[in-house]
């Protein structure tokens, strides 16, 4: 199945030589919903924010990150943080400020957990993928350069993307169906992706589906089961000593990405809990972002790095 043309010829050409929007411009929280939330519950009293950490989320929405002063390029990335399909704990923004060091908009996705379960979480994401492909102009965006990136259950959401991005469920019957809601790229961390036992993370899998899903929902959440030769580009991490998402559900979406002829890079690291990477005590394991910055840099959806940058990378 072909994606559909994300804008006329001539409107994207028009689009591609507009300045990039002042980061002032930009709201700093855009809501995905503003004609009225799909199927929300009649009572929202119990929607929470404590300490980063999104609880009971009703109103899904898009926090702004924008990207270093003077750097800014065109390429976003719609960040889906973790979870457990319970909660979306954003943590401090350490997580993408290589991204936003490297001139990219990083819009952080505050999704429907398990008040709603599926499909909200994928409407939620499409949903972001087209608001911003659509407000590219607005946003000073290239529309050819959204991606998304996710970390364990927010893998599964970002992943959603990438693999039902055609779905019917993920269509409300909004106007915005129409736009693409296709990503770029994807860049998926210690992912959530099969809800088959045994490598399921149980906890989302019923925080996503309920306690009693069947087995026709099963397979259909199961993403390594929806890759197609349209899914995205995608590089993918994991650590042997994650206990909580067995590192098979990298495996098994890689091989499942190379199976379809989808071009993919996988980073299998020795060391490090589930959802770590960054710190400075974990050996090559905390270079993840520098193997992505290379990747998105070698696949041209970041500026190719000047030789005194590649120097100071290489020393």
């Amino acid at each position: 199945m072909k994606t559909p043309l994300l804008l006329p010829h001539f409107l994207l050409l028009f689009t591609l030589l507009l300045p990039i929007a002042h980061a002032a411009d930009i709201p700093k929280e855009i809501p995905l919903w503003p004609e009225g939330v799909p199927g929300i519950k009649a009572d929202t009293s119990d929607e929470t924010e404590r300490n980063g950490t999104y609880t009971h989320t009703h109103h899904p929405k898009l926090l702004y990150l924008p990207p270093k002063s003077g750097t800014a390029n065109g390429t976003a990335i719609i960040f889906a943080p973790g979870g457990g399909y319970v909660h979306v704990a954003v943590g401090g923004g350490t997580f993408t400020q290589w991204l936003t060091d490297d001139g990219v908009a990083v819009f952080v996705l505050i999704y429907r957990n398990q008040d709603y379960g599926a499909p909200a979480p994928l409407q939620d994401v499409l949903r972001a993928v087209r608001i911003l492909r659509s407000r590219a102009t607005e946003f000073g965006l290239n529309p050819n350069r959204i991606g998304v990136i996710g970390n364990s259950a927010g893998s599964h959401v970002a992943a959603s993307a990438g693999t039902l991005f055609n779905d019917p469920l993920g269509k409300t019957g909004a106007p915005l169906d129409a736009v693409s809601g296709r990503p770029d790229f994807m860049i998926l961390t210690f992912p959530v992706i099969s809800m088959e036992q045994p490598y399921a993370h149980m906890g989302s899998r019923v925080g996503l589906l309920g306690k009693n899903p069947t087995p026709a929902e099963i397979e259909h959440w199961s993403l390594e089961k929806q890759v197609t030769k349209d899914t995205p580009p995608t590089f993918l991490v994991h650590t042997m000593e994650d206990r909580t998402v067995p590192e098979e559900n990298t495996i098994l979406f890689y091989e499942a990405l190379r199976q379809a002829g989808v071009p993919a890079e996988m980073h299998l690291y020795e060391k490090g809990a589930h959802g770590s990477g960054l710190g400075a005590n974990l050996g090559p394991t905390n270079e993840w972002p520098k193997r992505a910055e290379e990747w998105m840099r070698f696949n041209g959806w970041l500026p190719a790095a000047t030789s005194a940058a590649q120097s100071t990378a290489g020393g």
